[in-house]
């Protein structure tokens, strides 16, 4: 930092270390900050930057600049995760938490939990638009994670498929007919029905993880047939 900055950076902190300002309370707009402080708007903007890093200050656009450290509520909300992240970066997670749900369901999952993995396939075959069988896909994949077992693990599942819904790749198929027969999410299902049913924790590590990876190189053709 500069000689001038790094003034802002003393000043700043010494006007922050004074009894008045609140913890959690928010700092004057930048323009009357850099009045009191004497400073330059570059020069405040490092030192914001810096106290930032260190979790003394967070900020939003369109909130404001506050004291302290940002409130969970503010960095982990649904709407917050989405608006920060990308239908790619959804996928890449998937690819590295379902595996591991699926070989945790092999260990723990429920004869009842077999039952309605069995039924959400059955009810997928007979889907007649995209949009049932999306209904269908998603009612599978959190049995999967509900029979792992661990309440923990289907909240965040819950989470992110949350955040999964909300992040939209093309809906261009929504409206037309459902998936043909041939549609390659029948047989990977089945593969991973057939992998926890038989408690085979390393065997449905590896389905989920072929399933998903059939599921990302098709929503990429998707994607790429729309542009």
């Amino acid at each position: 930092m500069s000689n001038g900055a790094d003034a802002a950076l003393t000043q700043l902190r010494a006007w922050l270390a004074q009894d008045e300002i609140a913890k959690g309370g928010r700092l004057p707009a930048e323009r009357d900050l850099c009045d009191l402080l004497g400073v330059s708007r570059g020069e405040l903007r490092k030192a914001l930057a810096v106290l930032e890093q260190e979790g003394a200050l967070w900020r939003q656009v369109g909130k404001g600049t506050f004291v302290g450290l940002k409130p969970a509520d503010e960095m982990t909300s649904l709407s917050a995760v989405a608006s920060r992240s990308s239908p790619g970066e959804v996928m890449r997670a998937r690819l590295k938490f379902e595996p591991m749900l699926a070989s945790e369901a092999a260990y723990n999952a429920t004869p009842a939990d077999l039952e309605q993995l069995r039924l959400c396939i059955d009810a997928s075959r007979k889907t007649r638009t995209w949009r049932e069988y999306e209904t269908c896909d998603n009612r599978f994949h959190r049995t999967v994670a509900q029979a792992a077992g661990n309440e923990l693990l289907l909240a965040m599942f819950d989470h992110m498929n949350a955040v999964r819904r909300a992040v939209v790749w093309t809906r261009g198929r929504a409206d037309q007919e459902g998936p043909p027969a041939s549609h390659h999410s029948f047989a990977e299902h089945d593969a991973l029905l057939a992998a926890i049913s038989g408690r085979d924790a390393p065997g449905a590590h590896a389905a989920m993880l072929r399933h998903l990876m059939s599921v990302q190189n098709a929503l990429i053709a998707r994607q790429e047939a729309a542009e």
